[in-house]
């Protein structure tokens, strides 16, 4: 019996991360011993106050049913609390805050409930490729625009404007930038704000990376004006290392939220509850958490800056977030080439940047999720891989 897939996903293929971590696992199989420096998952432990939130939590019998489809008054409160200590911005707990199961899934939520055939979203080039898959998805129609080195990886926000812009609907934005790690300033994301206003564009920003290696974390929700237009996602998966609790959230614009409600009610059950009690946990950690996380991967990227440079890369010391992105020099007709080669001959994974769009084909991205001792390892892989390649 064959059964056809739906059309949606005729242009969706599977997530490329997906495909190569099984990749590398057949290798590891093998006895390759494969050093991964790709994925951007936090291999650092959460804060042991919120492991212990939810092993109290969970050790309590009344704390396994269904919760509600908007999360529990203390986490939305929470969530509000630290958008105001740590961003400025003053929500709502009862009507601007929506907790979600990661914040990846709030990108398909906002998608089913607002996009449809017909309309067009703006995405970046290059850019995070769940943002692509979601408006495929949603039979929306994909425009990039560019992010390139020269413009310093920010929209041309004037080309644009001067583009007909008639049928676009929504616009994705991602500041401090992945893959690049570039920061957005305030005068920036003002501007941002006052071209959505101008034509009449829905602005959903993806705000994960703002508390690592970033010293001034902004959100666009607090620029004036910015509640018209916007939504904000964020998530605990990187800046509270609980990747895997999937704990996001989406801010803002109450009666988007309440639409974006109305999708999410019929797609879960609400979130364990122990685990959003850990969340409450999370987010009161102060400024001394952030400082010693980043400390750690201060010293990580160190390391990595000095594996790019043996690989002939000039990396932006000026970048943010959980990653270090970096051209691939001449010798490489792109990024796909670099990686390839250490695979093979360091057993060393690191991520093409053509994954993230066409203007990410001249450039690698390292991973600062993985221990000091393994990135030393890494660069001694490649030391003596390159001795015998030479």
């Amino acid at each position: 019996m064959h059964v056809s897939t739906a059309q949606r996903l005729a242009n969706t293929g599977e997530y490329y991360f997906s495909q190569k971590l099984r990749e590398i696992a057949a290798l590891n199989q093998a006895g390759a011993d494969i050093i991964n420096l790709g994925i951007g998952s936090p291999d650092l432990p959460p804060h042991p106050s919120v492991t212990a939130a939810l092993t109290a939590s969970a050790a309590l019998p009344t704390t396994h049913g269904y919760q509600s489809y908007q999360g529990i008054p203390a986490l939305r409160a929470a969530v509000a609390e630290w958008y105001s200590r740590a961003y400025g911005v003053t929500l709502d707990p009862a009507t601007e805050v929506l907790p979600l199961l990661g914040s990846k899934e709030g990108l398909m939520h906002i998608g089913m409930t607002f996009l449809e055939a017909g309309d067009v979203v703006l995405i970046p080039n290059p850019g995070y490729p769940t943002y692509r898959a979601v408006a495929e998805i949603c039979g929306a129609t994909i425009r990039e625009y560019d992010l390139t080195e020269a413009a310093g990886w920010l929209p041309d926000l004037d080309a644009l404007a001067a583009s007909d812009l008639t049928k676009v609907k929504m616009m994705l934005v991602n500041y401090p930038h992945m893959p690049t790690g570039t920061r957005a300033d305030a005068a920036f994301l003002a501007r941002l704000v006052a071209f959505a206003q101008q034509h009449s564009i829905m602005l959903i920003h993806d705000n994960p990376y703002s508390f690592i290696l970033n010293d001034n974390p902004m959100s666009l929700l607090a620029v004036p004006g910015a509640r018209e237009v916007a939504l904000e996602l964020n998530s605990l998966s990187k800046s509270h290392n609980m990747a895997g609790w999937r704990v996001g959230l989406l801010a803002g614009r109450a009666d988007w939220l309440r639409e974006v409600l109305r999708f999410k009610s019929n797609m879960d059950s609400g979130m364990f509850l122990p685990v959003q009690q850990a969340a409450v946990a999370a987010l009161g950690l102060g400024a001394e958490w952030f400082a010693e996380l980043n400390a750690v991967y201060g010293a990580r990227r160190k390391v990595v800056f000095e594996l790019l440079h043996l690989l002939g890369c000039e990396p932006d010391p000026t970048q943010t977030g959980l990653f270090v992105w970096a051209a691939v020099p001449p010798a490489y007709t792109d990024g796909y080439a670099l990686s390839d080669e250490l695979l093979q001959e360091a057993r060393v994974f690191i991520t093409p940047g053509g994954i993230f769009g066409s203007n990410g084909n001249g450039f690698i991205r390292v991973s600062l999720c993985q221990s000091e001792a393994v990135l030393r390892k890494a660069v001694e892989r490649i030391v003596a891989a390159r001795k015998v390649h030479v």
